[in-house]
């Protein structure tokens, strides 16, 4: 008896041990987040030092490079992984001008992977892409677009977001502006039906018929926002004009004025490059062959920077990553951080990574990602896991009650994937989660937009997922729980099911 009470007791004093050296790592990740934060200093480096991060460009290399250099400054190895090839760009100059019938110069880019103008830019009139009877009559028609610009998306009835007229329009006239631009909207998609054409196959075909470039305008639904994707053309440029620019010019040809722009847009391909992942690693101290993992993907579109998309899910991991070398250098498990190459296209590097180390799958306790916004995380699904619950609540009631409290959890939820990298592990059956964010307006106003700044991060949330992640990550990667016990997930039917072996092959090549 006084021997059990005595391995009883040694147990007791063990465990409040293991508590209060818990509670003492966790205190001093929350200082080191409050008082050292080195968020606005690496976001200016990145965000407006290197700037967009277009996969195949000269400035997501150099993303790369600077990633790996920073990690290496804080002591963390890190790495460039090659994951395949892209078709490399390289963006230049964009100068728009509207010449007649009056001068102003007009606020818009060439989209991704634009061919340049001739050298001196091109200029010519403007012409709006008419309603037709049918395919027959559009390709009678293609040969008078040659030597002309033209527009072909559809003017947008008014520039102001629909909470502005919420707010000050009358019930009857924001009643009436909707039923317009939703009659708008199905005649123009009508429009373009007719030709025969998709989005993409239109501008080629106007491109073949002598067009000397091709005029979008994506309106994001917020002011001053526009959506910023990629040309389809192969020989002449693709522009985007603002909603306010694009109208100006679509009433001007619409009335028949005849406008005419001048363009210059330099752009250069630079041949089949090499496409890469940046991995980062604090090696594990008892059980190094076992990984936590902190996800973000590093590329994005390149009408701004990229800050929301997904610079913050960036410089968040990365400032995890950071703090936790400094407070927690010796992890029981290894804590590894992707920075995904070309999530935009595909998810391709997080693919790629799952494919390229099978062996890694099975020995990921879990995987955190944060993708959506600047926002504070405010939702987390268990993905279907039926432990979920067991495992996140031990881990989530060591993060302090002002970041949890507004959270909302979805226990066991759905086991499908999603439109970010966690989805290419759930598919390896890896317990990926995604830390999903308050919304900051990133649909009309930063997701692939011409907004998407430095300007537009809220520092402030961005150190409250900080502060949630880097306890995650450490809670993981102290849990005494076996993979097997974490890994678990439900079936459809609500039954314990397993994950399927077979992965989608990763997209290895570059854009047609």
């Amino acid at each position: 008896m006084l021997k059990r009470n005595f391995l009883l007791l040694v147990l007791l004093v063990w465990q409040s041990a293991t508590v209060r050296a818990q509670d003492e790592t966790i205190n001093n990740i929350i200082k080191e987040a409050n008082a050292n934060s080195q968020l606005e200093s690496i976001a200016h480096e990145l965000m407006d030092g290197i700037g967009p991060r277009l996969v195949g460009t000269p400035q997501m290399q150099k993303a790369h490079e600077w990633a790996v250099q920073k990690y290496e400054g804080w002591g963390i190895p890190a790495r460039n992984e090659k994951w395949g090839e892209w078709r490399g760009w390289q963006r230049g100059v964009t100068h728009i001008d509207l010449i007649s019938p009056w001068v102003k110069t007009l606020s818009g880019t060439q989209l991704a992977w634009s061919p340049s103008t001739p050298k001196g830019g091109v200029k010519a009139e403007v012409v709006i892409l008419p309603e037709f009877a049918d395919s027959l009559a559009f390709q009678q028609w293609l040969p008078t677009v040659k030597g002309n610009f033209v527009m072909i998306s559809m003017n947008q009835p008014t520039g102001r977001p629909d909470y502005n007229w919420k707010e000050y329009a009358t019930e009857e006239s924001f009643a009436k502006m909707r039923k317009e631009r939703e009659e708008m909207s199905r005649d123009w998609s009508l429009r373009l039906q007719k030709t025969g054409k998709d989005r993409r196959t239109l501008p080629l075909a106007l491109e073949k018929a002598g067009a000397v470039g091709i005029v979008t305008s994506y309106w994001s639904q917020g002011f001053g926002a526009n959506k910023i994707f990629s040309a389809s053309t192969k020989k002449v440029p693709t522009i985007d004009l603002s909603l306010e620019d694009y109208g100006l010019v679509y009433r001007l040809a619409e009335s028949g004025r005849k406008p005419t722009i001048n363009l210059v847009a330099e752009s250069k391909e630079t041949g089949v490059v090499p496409t890469f992942n940046t991995i980062a690693e604090i090696k594990g101290s008892e059980k190094p062959d076992e990984y936590v993992m902190l996800s973000a993907h590093f590329d994005s579109w390149d009408g701004a920077t990229g800050a929301t998309d997904n610079g913050t899910g960036t410089i968040m991991m990365m400032e995890v990553m950071r703090i936790l070398k400094k407070v927690y250098p010796n992890p029981r498990r290894t804590i590894l951080v992707g920075h995904w190459g070309s999530e935009e296209q595909g998810l391709n590097g997080s693919r790629a990574f799952v494919q390229d180390h099978p062996e890694m799958m099975p020995k990921i306790q879990a995987l955190f990602n944060q993708d959506n916004g600047t926002g504070r995380v405010a939702n987390i699904s268990g993905q279907g896991f039926v432990h979920a619950y067991d495992f996140l609540g031990r881990w989530l009631s060591k993060v302090p009650n002002e970041i949890t409290k507004d959270i909302k959890y979805t226990f066991p939820g759905n086991p499908g994937g999603g439109g970010s990298d966690y989805a290419s592990f759930l598919a390896a059956g890896v317990p990926a989660f995604s830390l999903s964010s308050l919304s900051w307006a990133y649909s009309n106003y930063t997701w692939h937009t011409n907004l998407d700044t430095y300007d537009k991060i809220v520092f402030d949330d961005v150190r409250s997922n900080v502060i949630l992640a880097a306890i995650l990550a450490y809670m993981a990667s102290e849990d005494e729980a076996t993979n097997k016990e974490v890994r678990v997930p439900l079936g459809p039917n609500g039954a314990p099911m397993s994950w399927p072996s077979k992965r989608a092959p990763a997209r290895r090549g570059g854009i047609e």
